[in-house]
């Protein structure tokens, strides 16, 4: 092989190693953020048995200063035994979230309520109907023909997010050292006790412990929701009125 050559090859594997090295460079300074939450002041019985699931919490650069990847992504959200399956789920902005309907009947999921407002109609058994989250919020999902179906999702502006075990514990993996905002979402939290949660946090090497949160659910006032037309739910479901569907 001829100098040229060696020079050629040098001028094309550069720039890649370069990346490589940045790349690895940047996962071995990342750390993880872990933690854990605990319910208090509650009337759910799960709660009550130490059932402390469901609280998401992600991290915000303290600066702003903070680019969403445009990267295609994708989650799920089931229909299973007319449950919405995770009842909580924490998302990216930009992520298409798919419903595939596993019931032995029909499904209408819906969202009206801040977030993003869609409805993805009436679909039969064994299929599925997506819908793309592409602004951060909270987005709560109800389906239209069974009024005890709801979910809520977290479309949040940054990947370093989790969702709490049942023990409490949670775990954010891949940060970046630096200053960030804490922040948390609960279903039956107020948004006032939500906002006061609220916290600046430094990032270190390694793994970095966050002090527990405690988050009460005092205040929490559940709202009945209507249909995706704004009408009462009926008082007993007659889903024989879906071709296909069976009880």
């Amino acid at each position: 092989m001829s100098a040229r050559d060696g020079a050629s090859i040098i001028t094309m594997i550069w720039p890649w190693l370069i990346s490589s090295s940045l790349l690895a460079a940047a996962s071995l300074s990342a750390a993880t953020v872990t933690g854990s939450v605990a319910l208090v002041d509650s009337q759910q019985a799960s709660v009550r048995a130490k059932d402390f699931s469901g609280v998401v919490v992600w991290l915000e650069p303290a600066n702003g200063a903070l680019t969403i990847p445009r990267t295609a992504t994708r989650a799920q959200m089931l229909q299973k035994k007319k449950r919405f399956v995770p009842h909580i789920l924490a998302v990216l902005a930009g992520t298409t979230v798919e419903f595939p309907n596993h019931d032995p009947i029909f499904h209408n999921a819906f969202s009206n309520f801040d977030g993003k407002v869609f409805d993805i109609g009436l679909y039969a058994p064994g299929t599925s109907r997506s819908v793309r989250l592409d602004r951060p919020g909270v987005v709560r999902v109800f389906c239209n023909i069974h009024p005890t179906m709801s979910a809520l999702i977290a479309v949040l502006p940054t990947p370093y997010f989790a969702v709490s075990r049942g023990d409490g514990q949670f775990q954010i993996p891949h940060v970046p050292p630096g200053d960030y905002v804490l922040r948390v979402v609960h279903e039956r939290a107020t948004a006032a006790v939500l906002q006061a949660l609220s916290t600046r946090l430094t990032v270190q090497e390694s793994t970095t412990t966050v002090p527990s949160i405690s988050i009460s659910e005092s205040g929490y006032l559940p709202v009945l929701h209507k249909n995706k037309y704004g009408k009462e739910y009926p008082k007993t479901v007659d889903e024989s009125f879906y071709p296909g569907a069976k009880k």
